[in-house]
């Protein structure tokens, strides 16, 4: 009863302030740490650094400095098919809200009949002929928002478009990614692939040396095997290579809505691994949390799910509605307009659910579960938002630490390569060494590329957890203030 006398007393206020039972939503207060762990504090001798300078997101991919890869991602947000799905979600989210809001204003419904009328031989009636009966009416009902419930649902129908706004930024956000991703995998490959034909190169040369020595008697046909191995196995690699390349090919197509073999003459030429930038300004955490769509998506599906309760509330009460209705009868149209044609009603209606096996009352607890559950899942995005950046941050710093150990690698069995194949060439060592060294230098050349590699892509992830990637759009924050 303590929620009807409420409801009452609320509709006693309606005319001078407005009423709207179920509570009202506030933003939830997450806190953030102080700093990210993982940002490098210091200058290093390090080429790329992380900094908690002022974040500038919404190009981050002019910064590789690659004229290609920057192409390839403004015609995906052009013409990418996720993107124009999240587009024409967000215009439906427009026109629920749009639905929802009629309930504010009357109904109105215009009517119209004609009749030809032929009465039986029987019938009781001032007229025994034929005639024609013309009939039409208005007929309108405005139901009165006196609870908020009509207002709730607008409310939760505006949170909506903000949750699905933001979904389409995070579409962005994923789309520049992927493409980035995509690209900085085939420039890997294609570096993988020139390293194998250039060990192939050395490992050929080798071989033939090898033969040259086998048939003056210097060394057994074991070194020959060994040698051709060698190169049989590198060789192997290369049509894998070549394989995830062009597939690679194939998906970045796709991401731009062409044919998988549209860019393949214009991709497969060999090109550069990008430069990673020379300094990645991450922000502070609590910056995060307003710049991250799917934390400011979660946060509008947390409004929209308070704002339902109110709904769900208001069917408690009882629903007042003014009716009225004008018509208009007669068999003849020159006397259509007289008093004697016109007929009208008006006035007010009452509907209470008063007994409804607490079906009402159920709803409402849904309502409260759902929207504890996205309260849940806020908390839950925040959290992982934290995580991704962290988890970048790591990344990135230490692959460096990798990729530095492993050009201290290259650069000694390379050392190691001509001293064995010189030292082979003059019948002073085995060709053991040989072997060894450059199988060493093809697998440390090979993983200093992946190396180079996983550093762009974890700079993509970077600005990806960062939520860099799209642009405020200026209609876009009209909708907030409607």
């Amino acid at each position: 009863m303590g929620a009807v006398g409420g409801g009452l007393g609320c509709a006693l206020a309606l005319l001078s302030s407005g009423c709207k039972v179920g509570p009202s939503y506030h933003a939830p207060q997450t806190p953030a740490p102080a700093a990210w762990a993982g940002v490098t504090k210091a200058p290093t001798n390090q080429p790329s650094i992380t900094t908690t300078n002022a974040v500038a997101l919404a190009r981050w991919w002019e910064e590789f400095g690659d004229p290609k890869l920057t192409a390839l991602i403004e015609q995906a947000g052009q013409t990418n098919l996720d993107l124009q799905l999240a587009q024409a979600r967000l215009r439906q989210a427009r026109a629920e809200r749009g639905v929802a809001a009629g309930g504010l204003w009357p109904a109105v419904t215009g009517s119209a009949s004609y009749q030809r009328v032929h009465p039986s031989g029987s019938t009781v009636s001032f007229i025994k002929s034929d005639h024609n009966l013309f009939a039409a009416g208005l007929d309108a009902v405005w139901e009165l928002d006196l609870f908020g419930g009509t207002r709730r649902n607008v409310e939760a129908a505006g949170a909506n478009i903000r949750a699905t706004q933001e979904s389409l930024r995070d579409a962005q956000i994923s789309l520049a990614a992927e493409v980035a991703l995509n690209y900085i995998q085939l420039r890997g490959y294609q570096q993988q692939i020139a390293i194998a034909q250039d060990n192939l190169k050395i490992q050929r040369r080798t071989a033939e040396i090898t033969r040259r020595r086998q048939g003056v008697g210097f060394v057994s046909g074991l070194d020959v095997a060994n040698a051709e191995a060698l190169v049989a196995t590198t060789e192997a690699q290369v049509p894998v290579l070549e394989t995830a390349a062009q597939q690679t090919i194939y998906a970045l197509s796709v991401l731009l809505t062409r044919p998988p073999a549209d860019l393949l003459a214009e991709l497969s030429p060999t090109g550069p691994l990008p430069a990673t930038p020379p300094e990645i300004p991450v922000g502070l955490p609590s910056e995060l949390l307003r710049r991250r769509p799917d934390i400011r998506a979660a946060e509008a599906s947390l409004q929209a799910a308070t704002a339902k309760i109110g709904v769900a509330v208001a069917d408690l009460f009882p629903k007042f509605s003014l009716v009225g209705s004008v018509n208009w009868q007669n068999n003849l149209l020159e006397d259509w307009f007289t008093a004697g044609s016109r007929g009208s009603s008006f006035g007010p209606t009452v509907t209470w659910p008063l007994f409804q096996g607490g079906a009402v009352r159920s709803n409402i607890r849904v309502q409260e579960a759902l929207r504890d559950q996205s309260y849940l899942t806020y908390q839950k995005t925040v959290l992982t938002a934290l995580q991704d950046v962290e988890n970048a941050l790591i990344a990135f710093a230490k692959e460096w630490q990798h990729r530095a150990s492993l050009e201290a690698a290259v650069a000694s069995n390379r050392k190691a390569v001509d001293l064995s194949t010189q030292l082979y060439a003059q019948g002073q060592s085995d060709f053991l060494n040989v072997l060894v060294a450059q199988r060493s230098l093809a697998v440390a050349e090979d993983a200093l590329v992946q190396s180079r590699r996983d550093i762009a892509t974890d700079v993509i992830a970077l600005y990806k957890a960062l939520g860099g990637g799209w642009e405020e759009d200026p209609s876009i924050a009209a909708v907030r203030t409607r």
